[in-house]
């Protein structure tokens, strides 16, 4: 594998002070970050959530997704926790990068959902690559995880890894009027575990 630890420092946030990790992608150059709070090298599960990055939600407080809402809850958790793990994955628009997710975003303004826009581009539903958390997490010792995620495939690629995943923690954020259909149709098609499924059977008939 071809990510490799680089440093380490405290960071702090208005929720703890963190350990920020960081890791170098040799292959593609992009650089991945952990933040971790208290002992996760115990070899009890961890509190911890894979957050792939979100410019636009978590940077730009955008309402078209739950992401920044997810994230902030996730380092909420881990801080009144007061141990955790947070992977930041620089997999921006579930893989297609920036400047595709915003093409994607003009196809949604015309109707598209979120797959239909991908898919209209030329891309997969989604190409997010988690292999890449396997050395990050083997680095910081972490082998079992309680994992907050709405993402059953998330789930299946820690179990893949050889990584346990003792609890699915839901995170269940950030729903407004803006991101109804996205999320009925990560729910619908993508298999988001959000109770919105009949949701996104209803847009498609509507639609």
């Amino acid at each position: 594998m071809s990510v490799v630890f680089v440093a380490a420092s405290k960071l702090p946030t208005p929720f703890a002070e963190f350990t920020m990790h960081g890791f170098l992608d040799e292959e593609t150059g992009k650089e991945h970050l952990a933040l971790t709070l208290g002992d996760v090298a115990d070899g009890q599960p961890v509190l911890g959530r894979l957050h792939s990055e979100c410019l636009t939600g978590d940077a730009l407080f955008s309402l078209r997704c739950d992401c920044g809402a997810q994230l902030e809850a996730a380092l909420r958790a881990i801080a009144a926790e007061g141990r955790g793990i947070l992977l930041y994955l620089r997999q921006e628009g579930r893989g297609i990068g920036l400047l595709n997710k915003i093409r994607a975003y003009k196809l949604q303004d015309s109707g598209a959902d979120t797959v239909e826009a991908n898919e209209q581009l030329g891309f997969a539903a989604d190409l997010r690559d988690y292999s890449i958390c396997q050395p990050m997490l083997d680095h910081l010792n972490v082998h079992s995880l309680q994992l907050m995620t709405n993402n059953p495939r998330k789930v299946k690629a820690m179990q893949g890894f050889g990584v346990e995943v003792a609890q699915r923690v839901p995170l269940q954020v950030g729903q407004n009027p803006y991101n109804k259909l996205y999320l009925a149709t990560k729910a619908g098609k993508l298999g988001h575990l959000l109770g919105l499924e009949h949701q996104a059977e209803q847009s498609e008939h509507e639609s």
